[in-house]
């Protein structure tokens, strides 16, 4: 058999494995099991440049040297040759182009060149993709200077990465206007090849055509990438080893992807950016991109403003993503330094140091859009400029070093390159939230300060950021307005919005006296909300995410410098604007009012807000809830089309015939409303909710879509204990203080456990998951929440809410419920361990007695349902396998792990305890993050082994957790 058979077999079981394992993805994405949405990035980036702004061969040649140094950073596929994708963007080599068109006649200033990925097996749909692309080239007056077939060497790359791969093209485009046109010929000519991108690829998916995709079509600069390893680039594109293939700069990418599958089409770098780390706050940036997307309008793009939409497209990953923003945004006439600052801006609002300039650009900035947040080291060009740029928190690695003859290296590792001949003149590290570059057009190298300086320079912001108005001198003006109720009134509320107790005492008082959350213990064993029998806030249904190992949480104690909770309205504008009036808003140090707040919020708005009552007829069951929820969001629209863009929801007109309308439920409901109708980004949604207690209710809120809160009958309650002489040692006025600086920790904390810093990021975020919660409800009102397990809908929370409105109005003077949700109590919560049962246990192991065990047994099996798991059963219709086909019980113990619970979590005591016993069953134990003491390694006198199988070892914050 000869190796062309061989390979060409090879090829045909590697595409049918690719068939098996798309299915399977498809299968995994219905069943809940794995979302596209959530696939993220951790990279090698940098790039090489030229200082001085001149072409150079070995501006190439050292960031091909680069990528393959960082090889590392990839991940590589089990056939060893199919990478996660690697690439390499740089200025377009004219001469070698030109030579390519084999044109006689004299082509007018450069050439522009689309990389194009075509369907590789379907003829016709590959043969459409180029009907559409010639036709929108044409039509803009450009010429078509020919098709090239890109060389390519398939034997070195994987059989997975030949069964997807596509057709490689390359479309030369030529100017025939080009001396005519105004201004700079090359900026023109760039922004319209960036328009006609964009309609034909929104062409394309009108006609539903599958695997193409343009890398890069420009007149400045040309991509090459692919679904292989770092080392293969060169050798798969021959055209990189070219001699004339010289460039100014060279941003190079090798991909390392977790959460995603890789294709082509996803390897880096994009149109102008290569990113290494993971955008935490994608859903909420997609959200706003789309709310903002009405606004958007750029004189620079003329009559085709619309076809540039939506910017970000559909299934983008958060790389992808942030580029088309930072494509648009450059494209529309911003720098590309200043568009990474609005973007990625550094940390600047919590008492850091830094000169008044650079802060007032940051807080202009601030006001024109949400930042984009997370872990980020960022590489990017528009052919003027070239850029390396981090986050905030400095999260990934970026180093730099200049050369005597003007050559800068960045990259993820230092030593990339190896520089013999050259002398470095410096070298350095790109700090969290610090950015350098090279202007290509005049040839000069920014630090982070002077590029910073230069920004500054550019624009008046000082002058601009003057006219933000500020909610403190608002309420200083009117003075101190809190709310208060009559004791009866006060506990009725309090009964009809489910307060109990323990709420009052473990969850609420601590806030005012300790100005923090209360602590308590981990783990919970009271009933998920959809099976507690008693009333549970809609908030119980919304778990909080978590950031993941490859991108660590914040540390909101040590690292509040970078975090911050400023919270505007006004509210946005367009973002394409570079204008004083995008300063014209309301700021706030956090998203928590209390009454004073609002009452001065609603006087410096006046007419421009509007209340809208959030309350339904209690007659009418779910269907009034329904229909309350559909005049909520009419109301919402009708206000803010008619200029009133400062939406106050409000459930305060609750009466023995009106129940309140979940707040958590209207918020979304009006949030999502005005997003689809293209409204979000004239409004602001205030929220005013007597249910809102705690730092979760807040983070729920803002999460699905408010802008501010006010907790009011919290407020309230507060008031009545202080006028109780309950909290002695302050004034009322101190009291809602700390308890304004409780919430605001809280939610530092939460935000920080998805590795985000700033609230406007987190707004609109639904950075949790619903359980319990109805899909068709969470569809309608909160679209894009991870909801794996349906639930209940819109009629069993009226249900829950009309029991409670029952009970409040039906006795006087009821008394509160006691809780038992934190605390076991009798009378209040069902818990899964109670006394009772944990005695049971207690005797039934103390005396060895399987007469106890099973009363033991039988109490636990009686007892109402906790978790999704006592739902489940044993069929007694089904015939029994033959014991000879089971496994023995020592073959299904091998396969028993114990959680990596890290010592402080268990105490040393029970860690090893636990350890022993795995090893007596032969199962596996985790040693937890840190990994175990050496004495543990060695069996003990009597046999136990408190040894660990499984070493588990973290470099803490900044690194990653491993296996061993």
């Amino acid at each position: 058999m000869t190796d062309d058979i061989k390979r060409m077999q090879g090829a045909v079981a590697a595409e049918q494995a690719y068939r098996d394992y798309r299915k399977n993805a498809d299968y995994l994405e219905r069943h809940g099991m794995y979302a596209p949405a959530d696939e993220r990035d951790a990279c090698g980036v940098g790039f090489v440049a030229a200082i001085d702004g001149k072409a150079r061969r070995d501006v190439v040649v050292a960031a091909i040297d680069a990528l393959k140094a960082v090889w590392h950073r990839g991940a590589v596929d089990a056939d060893g040759k199919t990478g996660d994708g690697a690439g390499i963007y740089l200025a377009i080599p004219q001469d070698f182009f030109l030579e390519q068109t084999h044109s006689s006649k004299k082509v007018k200033g450069p050439i522009a060149v689309g990389m194009v990925f075509l369907p590789r097996t379907d003829f016709a749909a590959q043969e459409r993709c180029r009907t559409i692309v010639e036709t929108e080239i044409l039509r803009f007056g450009y010429s078509i200077l020919g098709w090239r077939q890109v060389p390519v060497d398939t034997s070195v790359i994987g059989d997975k990465a030949i069964a997807t791969r596509p057709e490689i093209e390359q479309i030369m485009v030529g100017n025939p206007r080009w001396e005519e046109d105004e201004g700079d010929p090359d900026d023109a000519f760039e922004r319209d090849l960036f328009i006609i991108r964009r309609r034909i690829e929104n062409q394309v998916l009108a006609e539903n055509l599958k695997d193409f995709y343009i890398c890069s079509l420009s007149c400045r600069s040309v991509i090459y990438k692919g679904l292989f390893l770092a080392e293969q680039l060169s050798v798969f594109y021959p055209d990189l080893l070219d001699d004339r293939f010289v460039s100014n700069f060279a941003v190079f990418h090798q991909r390392y992807s977790t959460n995603t599958w890789p294709s082509w089409k996803l390897a880096q770098p994009f149109r102008m950016l290569a990113h290494n780390g993971e955008i935490n706050t994608l859903r909420g940036n997609l959200n706003w991109m789309r709310s903002h997307e009405t606004r958007m309008f750029a004189p620079a793009f003329g009559d085709y403003n619309e076809d540039v939409k939506p910017i970000v497209q559909a299934g983008s990953s958060d790389s992808a993503a942030l580029d088309a923003v930072v494509e648009a945004l450059v494209q529309a006439g911003r720098s590309l330094p200043l568009t990474k600052t609005l973007l990625i801006p550094p940390a600047w609002a919590s008492k850091i140091h830094m000169p008044e300039l650079h802060r007032d650009l940051f807080n202009y900035c601030n006001c024109v859009m949400e930042p984009w947040d997370g872990p980020a080291g960022v590489v990017a060009c528009d052919g003027r400029w070239v850029i390396g740029g981090m986050d905030r928190n400095g999260l990934r690695p970026l180093r730099y070093s200049r050369t005597e003859d003007e050559l800068l290296i960045v990259g993820s590792e230092t030593g990339m390159v190896p520089l013999v001949g050259h002398t470095i003149v410096e070298k350095g590290r790109v700090g969290p939230g610090e950015m350098i570059g090279i202007d290509l057009k005049h040839g000069v190298f920014f630090h982070d300060h002077e590029l910073k300086d230069h920004l500054a320079d550019e624009k008046p912001y000082s002058q601009w950021v003057k006219g933000i108005a500020h909610l403190e001198d608002q309420v200083a003006k009117r003075g101190f307005e809190p709310i208060a109720y009559e004791k009866g009134e006060l506990k009725r509320r309090q009964n009809l919005f489910g307060i109990t107790m323990e709420d009052l005492e473990l969850i609420l008082a601590p806030m005012v006296l300790d100005a923090k959350e209360s602590l308590g213990s981990m783990g919970d064993d009271t009933p998920m909300a959809v099976l507690s029998r008693r009333y549970r806030g809609l908030h119980h249904f919304f778990r909080q995410q978590f950031s993941q190992v490859t991108n660590p949480p914040i540390d909101p104690l040590r690292e509040y410098r970078v975090m911050s909770l400023k919270t505007r309205l006004g509210n946005l504008g367009n973002v394409y604007d570079q204008a004083p009036s995008q300063t014209k808003i309301l700021q706030l140090k956090q998203p928590l009012v209390l009454n004073s707040d609002l009452v001065a919020l609603k006087a410096y708005f006046g007419e421009r807000a509007t209340t809208i009552d959030c309350t339904y007829d209690v007659e009418g069951g779910w269907r009034a809830l329904r229909d309350s929820l559909q005049r909520i969001r009419m109301e919402a629209e009708d206000a803010v089309r008619e200029g009133r863009g400062q939406v106050i929801l409000d459930d305060r007109g609750v009466s023995e015939g009106r129940a309140p309308v979940p707040m958590i439920l209207a918020t979304g409901a009006v949030h999502s409303h005005l997003v689809e109708e293209g409204l979000r980004s004239f409004s602001s949604i205030v929220v005013c909710s007597g249910e809102c207690l705690d730092v979760h209710y807040v983070a729920v809120l803002v999460g699905v879509g408010a802008t501010l809160v006010n907790a009011y009958l919290a407020e309230a309650a507060i008031a009545d204990r202080h006028r109780r002489g309950l909290f002695p040692n302050y004034t009322l006025e101190e009291c809602l203080e700390r308890f304004k600086e409780a919430v605001a920790q809280g939610l530092l904390k939460v935000m920080s456990k998805m590795g985000i810093s700033i609230i406007s990021s987190y707004r609109g975020g639904y950075n949790f998951e619903a359980v319990g919660l109805s899909r068709s409800l969470c569809a309608e009102y909160f679209p894009g929440l991870i909801t794996r397990i349906s639930g209940i809908g819109l009629a069993g929370i009226s249900n829950k809410v009309l029991s409670l409105h029952r009970r409040a109005f039906e006795a006087d003077e009821a008394p509160l419920e006691i809780g038992g949700l934190y605390r076991f109590r009798k009378g209040g919560e069902k818990h899964a361990l109670e006394g009772p049962t944990i005695h049971q246990l207690q005797h039934a192991v103390a005396t060895d007695s399987y007469v106890a065990y099973q009363k033991y047994s039988s109490a636990i099996d009686a007892a109402e349902p906790v978790a999704i798991r006592d739902l489940m059963g044993f069929s007694e219709t089904v015939e029994p396998a033959p014991l000879d086909e089971i496994e023995s019980i020592t073959e299904i113990r091998k396969r028993f792990v114990t959680p990596g619970m890290s010592l402080g979590a268990l105490s040393p005591e029970a860690h090893e305890t636990l350890t022993i016993a795995m090893n007596r069953i032969g199962a596996k134990a985790d040693s937890g993050e840190g990994g175990e003491s050496k004495e543990r390694f060695t069996p003990r006198p009597n046999g136990d082994n408190a040894n660990s199988s499984i070493k588990q070892v973290a470099s803490g914050r900044f690194g990653v957790t491993a296996e061993y």
